[in-house]
C-alpha cells in the first residue's frame, strides 16, 4: 500500500495538541499537559490547520472551541495516539516477547485468571501480560487492548472469540432473609427482595423461565459487580443470582444458603475475545493456545 500524502500525515505533536486543546478546553491547560508553551500550542494548531485546509478552531474570549467537525477528528485522532503510546510502551518494556494488554471481568478475572497466571509466566516468560478491568463490552478503535476476557455469547462486532467456561447461577440469600419466609416454590421467591447485576437484565427473568415460571414482572435493586452484590446478599439485603464459583465457599461456610433449586445455566458464557486483526499479535497468540489448556468447557474454539 502506497503511503498517504504528507498533507494527510501531521506530526504527532501537530495531533496531541489538537487533541488536548480539544478535551481539554483551552490552549493553556493543553499547552501545561504537554508541558508546553501556550504558543507553542497555537503554532501546531495553526500548522495542522494550513496542512489540512480548513478551520478547527473558534476562539470564545479566552476559550478555543473546536469545530464539530474538529471534534470528530479529534476523537478518532485519541484513539491513534494511544495505540502510538502503548505500542511504544510495549517495546521499551519487552522488547524482545512482546506484551498483552488484557482488559478482564474484576470478579472472573480475579477468581478465575489470576491464579492460573503463574502457569502461563512460567511456560512464557518473555510475554508480558497486562490487566485492566472493564465491566463492559467497549469498542477496541477506542481502548488500547489486544484481548479482553467477556461474558456474552461471543459476537462482539469485529472479533473473534475462544469460548472459555460457561456459567451456572444460584439463588442465594443471607441465612436470616430466608428464615423470614416460607419458600415453597420458585414463585415464593418474588416475595423477597431480588438484587440485580446491572450488566444482565434479563438474568432473573431467565432464572424463573428455567424454573418453569414465565412472564413475571422482576423488580429489585441493582448492583454494578459481584463483589458488591455478594455483600448485599451477606448483609441480608436480598436474593441474588451468584456464579456457582463465586457463591461456593460461602455457601460452605454458610454464611449464605441456596434460596431454591441448585445451578441453573446462564444464557451465555466467557469468552476470550480479541480484534480480527490481531489475530496473528505473537504474544496473543500464546496466550490463547494456553488459554485453551485452561477451559472447562469442550465448546473452545475459536469462532
Amino acid at each position: 500500500m502506497a503511503p498517504a500524502p504528507r498533507r494527510f500525515l501531521p506530526s504527532t505533536g501537530a495531533l496531541s495538541a489538537l487533541e488536548a486543546v480539544a478535551r481539554l478546553g483551552s490552549a493553556t491547560a493543553a499547552a501545561e499537559e504537554l508541558n508546553l508553551t501556550q504558543s507553542a500550542v497555537s503554532r501546531q494548531l495553526k500548522t495542522l490547520e494550513s496542512q489540512l485546509g480548513l478551520p478547527l478552531f473558534v476562539r470564545r474570549g479566552r476559550a478555543l472551541v473546536p469545530t464539530p467537525e474538529a471534534e470528530g477528528y479529534a476523537a478518532e485522532i485519541r484513539g491513534a495516539l494511544q495505540k502510538i503510546a502503548q505500542a511504544s510502551l510495549r517495546l521499551t518494556v519487552n522488547p524482545s516477547g512482546g506484551s498483552l494488554d488484557l482488559a478482564i471481568l474484576p470478579t472472573f478475572g480475579m477468581r478465575w485468571l489470576v491464579p492460573r497466571l503463574a502457569d502461563f509466566a512460567r511456560r512464557h516468560p518473555e510475554v508480558t501480560i497486562n490487566l485492566t478491568t472493564r465491566i463492559r463490552p467497549f469498542s477496541f478503535d477506542a481502548e488500547p487492548f489486544d484481548a479482553a476476557i467477556h461474558f456474552g455469547k461471543g459476537d462482539w462486532p469485529g472479533t473473534a472469540a475462544m469460548r472459555l467456561r460457561p456459567e451456572a447461577v444460584v439463588a442465594v440469600c443471607s441465612p436470616a432473609l430466608l428464615a423470614s419466609v416460607e419458600i415453597e416454590r420458585a414463585e415464593d421467591l418474588l416475595r423477597l427482595p431480588l438484587l440485580h447485576i446491572e450488566t444482565r437484565p434479563e438474568a432473573w427473568a431467565a432464572w424463573f423461565a428455567a424454573q418453569g415460571v414465565s412472564g413475571v414482572q422482576v423488580t429489585g435493586t441493582i448492583y454494578d459487580q459481584f463483589a458488591t452484590i455478594t455483600q448485599a446478599a451477606l448483609h441480608g439485603l436480598g436474593v441474588a443470582l451468584l456464579p456457582d464459583y463465586l457463591a461456593e465457599q460461602d455457601l460452605a461456610t454458610g454464611r449464605l444458603c441456596s434460596v431454591w433449586g441448585g445451578p441453573t445455566p446462564s444464557p451465555g458464557a466467557y469468552f476470550l475475545v480479541w480484534p480480527v486483526e490481531k489475530s496473528r499479535d505473537s504474544a496473543l497468540v500464546k496466550f490463547r493456545d494456553w488459554l485453551a489448556t485452561q477451559t472447562e468447557d469442550e465448546d473452545r474454539l475459536p469462532r
